[in-house]
């Protein structure tokens, strides 16, 4: 087996893909290094406008004073404590026109959001019943509108209640971490009866944006001229239209499904881990992430290349060096870091279209001084049809699987289909020694027998 010519050729045809693997995982790193670019520059976007927004609100902040008596050593004791009642609204309704906007710096960009909300909330005051006790005084109410940066909070206009007009304070009022804006109610008689709230504000950011639905019954309607939403959160949408100038999404909720009458007992609650409805400026597939995808079918490419090589010498006279192997699998990796440097200036379409016929062009001129125009040419329509196949895997992401399990099977159908008729022991036999009564002159360099290519 070991003097077989044919053995030898597996493997040194193996060890050439191997080694293949070198500059390939070069190309891969260099993707991760770009992209952590593409990272660096969305925070530094991030760091200078403002991060995800989380609103929750609006809701009244009731301070409360309690005397209570306590049994200390068989003595009663009047103490006295202080707390945060809050007040939730029984209805919430927000509604909200999103306008995404690009930021550059050098060749990446990230994305800025800029929302102009509507906000209309109702409270009862039937649920200040436990407030209504002699050992129980409250202080002067707020409304509170907290938000997860207040870097964020553009114009806010002047907030009504019951028709009556409100001034706006910066700082949600409340000790703790918590951002946003805080509105003083009028002393006169708050408490007495139901009140009516609407807000208008600007508020902008970057990645998620969420509303918590604190009224008994929420709805939020958003919409935007994004056309790649994210959903992903704590509720999906009810309806949800996208479209390629952008999407509407609404949502509905009620205590029923969030529970979220019993999250608020106190002043230091969990705002940001609070339920919400979310939707995020998510950025689709970008072209770090489908050059790092399509590296994943290089071994695919070269094997199928490979395999190409392989059974034309075996079914022809044409012989071909591992070194140029080599060269036209180096080749296939170089399609790679061209497919990145070109995606960052003229997109991945266009790209990989460029990619692909440079790659063609450059194989078939070389492979027509060793092949011939014939074969040269066959190569090359291959070569781009297996371009174009992994372009199909790539935008098929649910059937990549099922595709490329299909291409591994045709291709090794073909060539079953090629080489039926072929003797492989003639081909695993060392070419025989011609006989000869007089010593031949020493040619160790030329001898077929210790030749690792026939």
């Amino acid at each position: 087996m070991f003097k077989s010519p044919l053995f030898w050729k597996v493997v040194t045809l193996g060890g050439a893909i191997l080694l293949l693997l070198i500059p390939l995982t070069m190309v891969r790193q260099i993707i991760v290094e770009r992209s952590d670019y593409r990272d660096d520059v969305e925070d530094a976007i991030r760091q200078s406008t403002s991060g995800p927004q989380k609103m929750v609100g609006p809701l009244i902040a009731i301070p409360v004073t309690e005397l209570y008596t306590s049994l200390e050593d068989g003595k009663e004791i009047q103490r006295k404590r202080s707390y945060i009642h809050f007040w939730l609204p029984e209805s919430l309704v927000v509604e909200g026109n999103q306008n995404v906007a690009a930021r550059k710096i050098g060749i990446y960009e990230g994305q800025v959001w800029h929302n102009d909300l509507s906000v209309k909330a109702e409270f009862n005051a039937e649920r200040l019943s436990d407030l209504n006790h002699p050992n129980v005084s409250v202080g002067k109410p707020f409304i509170v509108v907290s938000v997860g940066d207040a870097r964020g909070i553009g114009v806010v206009n002047t907030p009504q209640v019951n028709g009556t007009p409100l001034a706006v304070e910066p700082g949600t009022g409340l000790d703790g971490r918590a951002q946003g804006i805080h509105i003083p109610l009028p002393d006169v008689s708050w408490a007495e009866k139901n009140l009516s709230m609407t807000l208008s504000l600007n508020l902008s950011g970057t990645g998620n944006f969420s509303v918590v639905p604190v009224g008994r019954n929420s709805e939020m309607t958003l919409t935007s001229n994004w056309p790649h939403p994210s959903f992903l959160g704590d509720f999906l949408p009810a309806k949800r239209e996208i479209s390629e100038s952008g999407f509407k999404a609404q949502w509905q909720s009620s205590w029923f499904a969030n529970n979220l009458g019993e999250r608020f007992d106190d002043e230091k609650i969990g705002w940001l881990g609070m339920p919400a409805f979310s939707v995020a400026v998510a950025t689709p597939a970008d072209q770090y992430q489908l050059t790092d995808r399509a590296t994943k079918y290089a071994i695919l490419l070269i094997v199928l290349t490979f395999m190409f090589f392989f059974v034309l010498e075996s079914m022809t006279s044409l012989r071909l060096h591992p070194m140029q192997y080599l060269l036209v699998g180096l080749s296939l990796v170089m399609f790679y870091l061209l497919l990145l440097a070109l995606s960052e200036h003229i997109g991945f379409t266009a790209a990989w279209i460029t990619a692909s016929l440079v790659g063609a062009l450059m194989n078939g001129v070389y492979l027509q001084a060793i092949l011939g125009w014939r074969n040269s040419m066959l190569f090359t329509v291959a070569l781009l049809a297996l371009d174009g196949v992994m372009w199909v895997l790539l935008r098929s992401q649910d059937s990549s699987l099922l595709l490329g399990t299909g291409v591994l099977l045709l291709a090794l159908c073909g060539v079953m289909f090629l080489t039926r008729h072929l003797d492989w022991h003639s081909l695993a036999q060392p070419k025989p020694r011609a006989k000869s009564t007089e010593l031949p002159e020493p040619q160790p360099a030329k001898s077929d027998e210790f030749r690792l290519w026939k």
